[in-house]
């Protein structure tokens, strides 16, 4: 499996089985979000066996979306306050993890206020704070495709007109992107060969850029922003 495919099959999944993340996997997703954490300047960290942010007394979580059951292990993105790039580079190195993760065997799940904070589980500096986290384990299921927009809907200026296939390839991986309640608020443009993106208000949008700037890369083949 490589990255488009695992792009392709992953979904939001949100029952996991009760089995712990294996050794191996572990050592291999801390290696990964210490090299990622260098690249990005952020400070993503793996928590296990933590069983508070989606379980409280004994209650499961239970969202819009459905219940959360047997989260014990998540991704923790978390940058400083101060950083107005934080939140779009969370949703950029988080994707990365993501994808990874599916490639593993692992199942995800983005989740932004959905949970329940619990800063003495991760290190946590004043100046910083936890921008989402992803619930991460081996999945009872396999998740279902969200609805989706087409591209005409999330190209400016489209009328049929041809565009270049590295374009088409790119606009048609971000669609696939996982973005807050799935509303896919983005619109890309194309001028000179030059790709802009762009996101409407909504909660956690500049996160939804940070993922969909990832999934264009690896639809397009190009590093492009």
């Amino acid at each position: 499996m490589d990255l488009m495919q695992a792009m392709t099959e992953r979904h939001s999944v949100r029952d996991f089985k009760e089995e712990p993340i294996s050794e191996e996997h572990v050592e291999e997703l801390r290696n990964y979000i210490d090299q990622l954490n260098t690249d990005s300047g952020l400070r993503i960290q793996l928590i296990l066996d933590e069983p508070k942010a989606f379980n409280s007394l004994g209650v499961r979580l239970i969202t819009y979306y459905g219940n959360f059951r047997n989260v014990f292990n998540y991704i923790a993105l978390i940058g400083k306050k101060s950083d107005s790039m934080a939140e779009e580079r969370c949703g950029y190195y988080g994707e990365h993890i993501v994808l990874r993760a599916q490639l593993m065997g692992l199942r995800t799940c983005w989740v932004g206020g959905t949970y329940r904070k619990v800063p003495a589980a991760c290190e946590l500096n004043k100046d910083e704070k936890i921008f989402a986290v992803i619930a991460i384990g081996y999945g009872n299921n396999d998740g279902v495709p969200h609805k989706s927009k087409e591209f005409s809907d999330v190209v400016t200026s489209y009328s049929g007109e041809a565009f270049p296939i590295w374009f088409k390839k790119g606009v048609e991986a971000a669609l696939l992107a996982p973005t807050a309640m799935d509303k896919q608020r983005f619109m890309f443009s194309l001028k000179d060969n030059k790709v802009s993106v762009r996101v409407f208000p909504g909660p956690f949008t500049k996160m939804d850029l940070g993922i969909v700037k990832y999934h264009f890369e690896i639809g397009s083949g190009i590093k492009i922003f």
